[in-house]
């Protein structure tokens, strides 16, 4: 590493997903992003890196991102990316899909609580 101090550097911690294509591989593997700065992330999950490997990593609302692996301990690893992304894009929600016109997406409500019962109905003890 280089002898610039790099904790100062702020970092969100979160947990999103992210895909990893390591290079030349051509599979694609999910990693969970633990913390992630303007300049790097933190990932981890069952995935061979070390150190120097190139990867091009996929965030959601952040698209591709090229970087290096700068360490591997255990089932972690942390990334630096080749340029700066804006890190607060990954908190943001989804863009909304666009749908065909006249086509709408109905909420499900199968999960939802029951209805109160009707006090007139209920037993007195």
């Amino acid at each position: 590493m280089s002898g610039l101090e790099t904790r100062t550097v702020s970092r969100d911690s979160l947990f999103l997903l992210a895909s990893i294509r390591v290079e030349q591989d051509a599979e694609i593997h999910k990693v969970r992003v633990r913390n992630l700065s303007d300049g790097g992330m933190m990932g981890e999950g069952n995935i061979r890196v070390q150190r120097g490997n190139r990867l091009e990593i996929e965030m959601r609302n952040i698209g591709k991102i090229a970087g290096s692996v700068a360490w591997v301990q255990d089932d972690r690893f942390g990334i630096a990316f080749d340029e700066e992304i804006d890190s607060q894009y990954a908190r943001s929600p989804a863009p909304k899909a666009d749908l065909p016109e006249g086509m709408t997406l109905d909420r499900s409500w199968r999960h939802r609580a029951p209805s109160p019962p009707d006090p007139a109905n209920l037993r007195k003890v």
